[in-house]
């Protein structure tokens, strides 16, 4: 069983969260929201889904996480200008632990400066900012790259998103 972190607030694409949160938990993995403070209700996009965080970022060991999960929206460019979730996600980055990202979520990645000779993907209109990083932008619908970043586009690739995303947690 892997422990996966997920870092989120207010305006994650939901669907981007519950569906590969459900794959991972089907698989057996333990996942965790870390948002801004722990107990903070934070709500999808879509309002469909309203997600009581785990723990605060200020509480959050990376070290105690296998992965990392970073869903879409508004919630990745919301967090990418806090310095909390750049040094987080930087952790994964660096111990080249996976870093499962999609559709808006290489913002934070970006932001974290760790995209750097990377395979990735994103929606499209994130793209120029995955190229303007470093990084290899591959318009697929999941992109793995051999530092353990698994990328996937938007919604509609979520079911070749979640096959990766549990895979690659079975090395």
């Amino acid at each position: 069983m892997a422990k996966v972190a997920t870092v989120m607030t207010d305006l994650f694409e939901d669907v981007e969260f519950t569906s590969p949160r459900d794959a991972l938990v089907d698989a057996g993995h333990e996942v965790t929201v870390i948002g801004p403070e722990a107990g903070q209700t934070v709500t999808g996009k879509q309002g469909e889904a309203k997600i009581e965080t785990d723990l605060g970022i200020d509480d959050a060991n990376p070290e105690d996480y296998d992965a990392l999960l970073i869903p879409g929206g508004y919630s990745p460019d919301s967090l990418r200008g806090d310095d909390r979730f750049l040094e987080f996600t930087r952790h994964f980055a660096n111990a080249e632990k996976p870093i499962f990202s999609i559709c808006h979520a290489p913002q934070l990645l970006v932001n974290a400066d760790v995209l750097q000779g990377k395979d990735a993907t994103s929606v499209s209109q994130v793209a120029v900012d995955v190229k303007n990083a470093g990084g290899n932008y591959i318009d697929e619908a999941v992109v793995i790259d051999d530092s353990g970043l698994v990328s996937s586009r938007t919604p509609d690739d979520l079911p070749q998103f979640n096959e990766a995303i549990v895979n690659a947690l079975k090395n």
